[in-house]
């Protein structure tokens, strides 16, 4: 229960960590790691003000010192962090499984919006997921680690593969490198088993992220460019879930 009460502690604080890297990450400020500060006035936030969730709800949503609206999707992705603690929990894994899951499913969420908003998945994310999955594998035992390492190997060269058909066929991109190493983290994370099932849950949550898009009048057509990763992201998570429930 330790692993849990701290996971559940720490999720809004991740929550706030993932913003910051939603906001900077893509944009390369050299700031990345500094202090947080408020967008319309530039006020250097103090100890009360970066207390996650309670902070904004004291404050109304708006900055102690200039009164300008903070952005909502701060309170959102706190919420959602502690959202990833709750269903890893809610799996009845303990330890350093839940520690883990709650690193994975905080990993995938800052991917997934970061390439809804900038269709780009950094490397600084996905490369290390990819060896932590790897690690936890050689913690399990030599077996594990075969299987997980092929299918880190065949998720990266699988999607790798179609991305080079695709643009020889179409002429054009159809999925990005970020992708490719995204699925290579799943294998490590899931193993040889569970690809196929991330791969076609993913491409169902695509196909209902393209109908959204159309039913919020987006006009799509052949060239039109739709992020995969959130659904490559969310299709990780929920597989990852449902062999952690079935234990």
């Amino acid at each position: 229960m330790a692993a849990w009460w701290f996971a559940l502690l720490a999720a809004p604080f991740a929550g706030s960590l993932l913003f910051a890297l939603v906001r900077r990450l893509p944009r390369e400020k050299p700031e990345l790691w500094g202090r947080s500060r408020c967008e319309s006035c530039g006020h250097a936030l103090g100890p009360l003000e970066l207390v996650p969730i309670a902070s904004y709800v004291a404050q109304g949503g708006r900055c102690a010192a200039c009164g300008a609206r903070i952005a909502p999707a701060h309170l959102v992705a706190e919420l959602l962090a502690v959202t990833v603690a709750v269903a890893v929990d809610a799996t009845g894994v303990r330890g350093l499984d839940v520690l883990a899951g709650c690193a994975l499913g905080w990993t995938l969420l800052a991917l997934a919006w970061i390439d809804w908003e900038h269709f780009i998945l950094p490397d600084v994310l996905t490369l290390p997921l990819i060896v932590a999955g790897v690690a936890l594998a050689w913690l399990a035992g030599p077996w594990t680690l075969i299987d997980r390492a092929l299918a880190a190997i065949l998720g990266f060269f699988g999607f790798g593969l179609l991305r080079w058909l695709y643009r020889k066929l179409r002429g054009r991109e159809g999925l990005g490198r970020g992708d490719a190493k995204l699925l290579a983290a799943a294998g490590a994370w899931l193993g040889l088993d569970a690809l196929d099932h991330v791969v076609l849950l993913a491409a169902v949550f695509g196909i209902g992220l393209a109908l959204l898009a159309k039913l919020r009048g987006a006009a799509l057509t052949g060239a039109t460019a739709l992020p995969f990763g959130p659904a490559l992201a969310a299709a990780i998570f929920l597989v990852w879930l449902a062999q952690a429930w079935m234990g």
